[in-house]
């Protein structure tokens, strides 16, 4: 002879949990995508107006993607546009010439950011 639990009435409970993680999925891509967006902003804003790279800051752009384990973005100069092959020798400089830091800086600025933003998505996807 067997035992066990059993419950009654869990397909309410079931289906918003269900429904939640597309919320969570939706709202977290989201957020995401505003910080990066945010980042981007200001790494273009930290590099704007110096004589020698007027092309580089529209070079800068960022993707996101949802993966199968989470959310991630890429933001960096894009080396198909102009001036964008010269990501890496602006933020670290070299020997002839001082570093520009601008993706470093920007993406600490909005660290906060993200985390308040999946905290909202967090919130906003619980039944």
């Amino acid at each position: 002879m067997s035992s066990g639990i059993v419950i009654v009435g869990l397909e309410g409970l079931v289906n918003d949990l269900a429904g939640g993680s597309a919320r969570l999925a939706r709202n977290t891509t989201t957020a995401v995508a505003v910080t990066a967006r945010k980042v981007q902003q200001g790494a273009r804003s930290r590099v704007r107006g110096h004589r020698y790279l007027p092309q580089y800051p529209s070079s800068i752009t960022y993707d996101v993607r949802a993966t199968p384990i989470g959310v991630e973005a890429e933001i960096g100069p894009d080396k198909d546009r102009a001036q964008g092959a010269l990501g890496n020798l602006i933020e670290y400089g070299s020997s002839k010439n001082a570093p520009i830091e601008h993706l470093g800086p920007a993406l600490e600025e909005n660290a906060d950011d993200l985390v308040r933003g999946i905290e909202i998505a967090l919130h906003q996807a619980l039944p």
